[in-house]
């Protein structure tokens, strides 16, 4: 019999009505023949209470404690769903993250699973039972609770899905699925019907907040089809699956911005081997996560290098390159924090040119200036003044058709 892996936000259980709709859904699975394995997250802002609750009594609480703490907001949620499936006639069964072996290392407060265990789920399901999973939630070797950072249930799910063999993992939120670009934005985006892992990796990566890109990450590498859909509504989603054909139709899927950036450039650098590694390296030691980097020679003596990270994470950058400054004979370091990312994303872009032309002649249309630009095999960035971010991601949404279903563009044909 096939498997279904249902993961629910926390939006989609915040109150007992929200809770008794996810068991219908997952009751409704059942009636059509599968076995349905439910993946739950912290009710409401549960999650943001404990946090507080926390800082309250220590502000620099244990990450062990932390772990051991934040977990019950899903341990909770998964009771009452199994208490709610129960009251309507099914039956069903909680977990949590130790009780179905899911090992993780010993990161706390950010783990990364090793291993699943999956005979227990699988039992319970040949009994005729819905399992509920907590999400975000695992234990390392040394029995202690772990949790998985940002998008935790969501890895969760996906990573049962690939354990159990799922035929597919259906990610229920706030949001009917996965548009062109944020319609807080650009109010006339479209929802994409179908997207390729790696188009949604780029997307997410660069700021689209659906579904995190460890989540997409496990997707790809076990081959996951992944349904992104609305706990409120009754309508098809996104499907996210691997690259089919006609997605090369479409040369640009979808365009994102972000505007919590900074950008440091260090001018001068010695145009040494080794400097670069000496930067990064004094920066990786900072647990700061570096995104675009550009390095240009300009003589043969010397480079300017900069690189893009987030704004959270400048004040730890620019100490770190402060301490490497002297090291690598830099000449001075500067500092941008009125800076957006506007970017472009899709499989399309390997077998189509004139994707950069189309870019740049809509920004100097709509005269904004362009600061500097990064490019992989499926994206184009560029970075331009946060206060033209706005009329930016509007020019490339209209340049590229993005308030259209793709079959309706011309770019498709």
């Amino acid at each position: 019999m096939a498997i279904i892996v249902q993961k629910f936000g926390g939006t989609s259980v915040a109150d007992a009505a929200k809770i008794r709709r996810a068991a219908e859904r997952a009751i409704r699975m059942v009636k059509e023949g599968y076995q349905v394995v439910v993946v739950a997250s912290a009710r409401g802002k549960q999650t943001d209470q404990l946090v507080s609750d926390a800082l309250e009594l220590n502000p620099n609480p244990p990450k062990r404690e932390m772990d051991q703490l934040l977990s019950t907001g899903e341990q909770q949620t998964v009771s009452l769903m199994a208490m709610a499936l129960d009251a309507m006639g099914h039956d069903a069964i909680s977990f949590t993250g130790g009780q179905i072996r899911m090992l993780t290392d010993s990161v706390h407060t950010n783990a990364r699973i090793k291993s699943i265990g999956a005979e227990r789920i699988h039992k319970q399901l040949d009994k005729g039972k819905i399992v509920i999973v907590a999400g975000f939630q695992g234990v390392d070797e040394y029995e202690n609770i772990t949790t998985l950072g940002r998008g935790g249930s969501d890895t969760t799910a996906v990573a049962l899905a690939a354990a159990l063999g799922a035929e597919e993992c259906e990610i229920y939120t706030d949001v009917d699925g996965i548009y062109t670009t944020d319609p807080r934005m650009f109010k006339d985006a479209a929802k994409i019907d179908q997207i390729s892992y790696d188009e949604m990796l780029e997307l997410a990566s660069l700021g689209a907040g659906v579904i995190h890109t460890r989540a997409v990450g496990f997707g790809k590498k076990y081959d996951v089809k992944m349904h992104i859909r609305s706990s409120s509504e009754e309508t098809i989603g996104t499907i996210i699956t691997h690259e089919v054909p006609q997605m090369e139709g479409v040369v640009v899927t979808g365009a994102t911005v972000q505007k919590d950036m900074a950008k440091i450039g260090l001018v001068g650098v010695d145009n040494v081997p080794g400097n670069a590694a000496k930067i990064f390296a004094c920066l990786a030691n900072a647990k700061v996560v570096v995104n675009d980097i550009v390095q240009t020679e300009v003589s043969a003596e010397k480079a300017n290098l900069s690189f893009m990270i987030g704004a959270s994470d400048l004040a730890a950058a620019q100490e770190a390159v402060e301490t490497i400054k002297n090291d690598v004979n830099c000449e001075r370091i500067f500092v941008r924090e009125d800076i957006a990312e506007i970017s472009v994303v899709g499989v399309g872009m390997r077998t189509h040119y004139g994707v950069a032309d189309k870019m740049f002649s809509a920004l100097a249309k709509a005269k904004v200036n362009i600061d500097s630009i990064t490019t992989s095999e499926i994206r184009i960035s560029c970075i331009v003044d946060k206060d033209q971010a706005k009329e930016a991601l509007e020019a490339v949404c209209i340049a590229f058709e993005l308030d259209k279903p793709s079959e309706e563009r011309s770019q498709a044909s």
